[in-house]
């Protein structure tokens, strides 16, 4: 135990410290600025040894501790780091955050306030096709003239919008009625705090190419901001959880039978995962498809 009459500090560390108050441009009017945090790497370590007892001290070092912990999925003392974040997203994106309730929010609220005449319209390039293999993203590029109509539609609806937005204040409707015209296009702000390994969490489902790209954005921004507070623990996390592979116990059986010797399409089918539709069309998705994706990636690994 550590001398409970020791004089206690809040840690500062440096490169956190230079971020808190930075606004980091995300989308076209939305950004992620550091409110605050606490801890970093050191209270990782810190709330593991409490646990392990002093006399572990000399056993691993911190970094080494730390990538025990992530290794093998301890996750509490993780849960000792927090950041606060003040977050400016569009309403379509924000729908997505607060899927994860594991963090504490407070939101921006148009009831008290007048909604900013503010209105995300993607670029041209993230106006696309809706993919033919994941039914919540986009696929192959559209014709210029698809895409301009869009993105046209998109400015004109919001402008309109706004405009009947504006009209109804004046006319005194309440502003929590009023704003029932805006679109899903319009930003919020709010504050949102979580702890780190709440937020790798959050960070391991939206730094997924199969994530929303928009929701990407905001990850990327988010997840540089962890790597200020607490490298060693990011680093970690962007190579067990980001950067590895889990494999299902069927999928275990179809690796054996690949050491052994069998093709790609022999060992799924030894181990259950269809490759096939019961028509012998061959399937765009599902669990043998994901298998062949992950043999993919390991041979591109680096």
């Amino acid at each position: 135990m550590e001398d409970a009459e020791a004089p206690m500090t809040r840690p500062s560390i440096e490169a956190a410290d230079r971020l808190i108050g930075v606004k980091h441009p995300v989308l076209t009017h939305g950004y992620v600025v550091l409110v605050d945090y606490m801890g970093g790497d050191a209270a990782i370590v810190q709330a593991a040894r409490v646990s392990y007892g002093a006399g572990t001290k000399t056993v691993r070092d911190d970094r080494g501790l730390i990538r025990y912990l992530m290794r093998h999925r301890h996750t509490t003392p993780f849960e000792m780091v927090e950041l606060k974040l003040l977050v400016r997203l569009p309403i379509y994106v924000a729908r997505q955050f607060v899927r994860h309730r594991t963090a504490n929010l407070n939101e921006y609220s148009a009831r008290y306030s007048v909604v900013p005449d503010e209105f995300d319209l993607p670029p041209p390039a993230d106006v696309r096709r809706q993919s033919t293999r994941n039914r919540q993203g986009r696929g192959e590029p559209l014709p210029d003239d698809v895409t301009e109509r869009f993105r046209s539609d998109v400015s004109r609806i919001s402008a309109d919008a706004y405009r009947a937005y504006s009209t109804a204040l004046e006319a005194g409707v309440a502003r929590e009625t009023a704003r029932l015209v805006l679109p899903l296009a319009y930003y919020t702000e709010w504050y949102w705090k979580t702890d780190l390994h709440n937020l790798f969490h959050f960070l391991s489902l939206r730094l997924d190419p199969h994530a929303q790209e928009e929701i990407r954005r905001y990850a990327v921004v988010m997840a540089e901001i962890a790597k200020a507070i607490a490298p060693v623990a990011t680093e970690a996390f962007e190579e067990f959880q980001l950067g590895g592979l889990s494999l299902s116990r069927r999928e275990l059986k179809a690796v054996r039978a690949l050491l052994g010797g069998a093709t790609a399409e022999a060992a799924c089918d030894l181990a259950g995962l269809p490759l096939k539709r019961e028509d012998g069309r061959r399937m765009s998705t599902g669990e043998g498809v994901e298998f062949l994706e992950k043999l993919e990636r390991l041979r591109a690994a680096d």
